[in-house]
């Protein structure tokens, strides 16, 4: 197999965790708010209303369920691909859709700041946010090459439109971003 091959693989292996704990909360609803009401000084929410607990959580969980399938099928995988993907562990599959969940709460304080609204189009931050942290927090615990990182921040924003286009459609999102 050709090594950009290998790594574009390579880099949507580690990702996966991080997909799931972004799509997760969007079906799971939620009512108690992370900042509970809280202000910022500049007199707006700290992250509002749509960044709740329950959607966390379940980020967070359906990404280690994920990251989990993932450690154990990998010795099924190696053999069938003919080529080594990085060795996912519990703490990466763990640690992967917690650094998702925590840049996604990062890009909702920054859109807050810039005074947009939830659920506002912020293009590329709303896009990236959950990657970079998850990228952040993945970064100590599997090897993730230049080239890998560039399919990561390259692709995902074309991908992560395409699936917010296909959940708008759906009736799962309000919003088509």
């Amino acid at each position: 197999m050709e090594w950009w091959l290998a790594e574009f693989v390579a880099a949507w292996w580690i990702l996966i965790p991080a997909y799931a704990a972004n799509m997760a909360p969007t079906v799971s609803g939620g009512k108690t708010p992370i900042d509970g009401g809280r202000m910022w000084p500049d007199g707006r929410r700290l992250l509002g209303d749509h960044k709740t607990w329950k959607g966390f959580i379940t980020g967070v969980v359906a990404g280690g369920f994920f990251g989990l399938l993932e450690l154990w099928s990998q010795p099924k995988l190696f053999d069938m691909l003919g080529f080594g993907l990085p060795t996912m562990t519990i703490a990466a599959a763990l640690a992967i859709p917690l650094g998702a969940m925590l840049g996604d709460l990062g890009g909702s304080f920054i859109k807050r700041r810039l005074g947009l609204q939830s659920g506002a189009d912020a293009p590329f931050l709303d896009q990236l946010n959950f990657i970079v942290g998850a990228i952040a927090l993945a970064w100590w615990l599997i090897p993730i090459s230049p080239w890998m990182l560039l399919v990561m921040l390259v692709v995902t924003p074309i991908l992560h439109r395409a699936a917010n286009i296909v959940g708008y459609k759906l009736k799962v999102k309000r919003v088509p971003w």
